[in-house]
């Protein structure tokens, strides 16, 4: 079997994945570092939201029968519910205007959702990891 190694060669839902994952992951301190309440917070918080949901649902798509799964579904795809509970709960909790529970809840997400995931992806073995070496010149 081929592995893809640029972009264009990935799954749409891979494609998805990765846009939506590297979007938020940049968003992501925009909107937790804005004002409270903010047109930035909030704009940058629901584009941020979006993002997280689109990633983690196209997270869905992606199958690995290459690991340990269930159905191609690996341990990363924990944080895959993991993020769906953590944005519905932010989003709730602003509703509710519960601020500090928000905040820690959106701060949470981010680092397990964003920068968390993004470290396990990126460990040897891993798909992600061999593209960016291969993207890299094999460093």
């Amino acid at each position: 079997m081929h592995t893809p190694t640029t972009f264009l060669q990935l799954s749409p839902a891979i494609q998805l994945h990765l846009v939506a994952a590297v979007a938020a992951l940049v968003l992501g301190p925009i909107a937790l570092r804005a004002g409270k309440g903010s047109a930035m917070h909030r704009g940058a918080g629901y584009a941020w939201a979006a993002l997280m949901l689109a990633a983690a649902a196209s997270s869905l798509f992606i199958h690995d029968f290459g690991r340990p799964n269930i159905a191609g579904y690996t341990p990363i795809h924990l944080l895959t519910l993991a993020t769906f509970a953590g944005v519905a709960a932010g989003i709730v909790l602003a509703i509710r205007r519960r601020v500090g529970a928000h905040r820690r809840t959106m701060w949470n997400t981010y680092l397990g959702g964003c920068v968390g995931a993004g470290l396990f992806a990126l460990l040897p073995g891993r798909f992600l990891h061999g593209l960016f070496q291969h993207a890299l010149g094999g460093l």
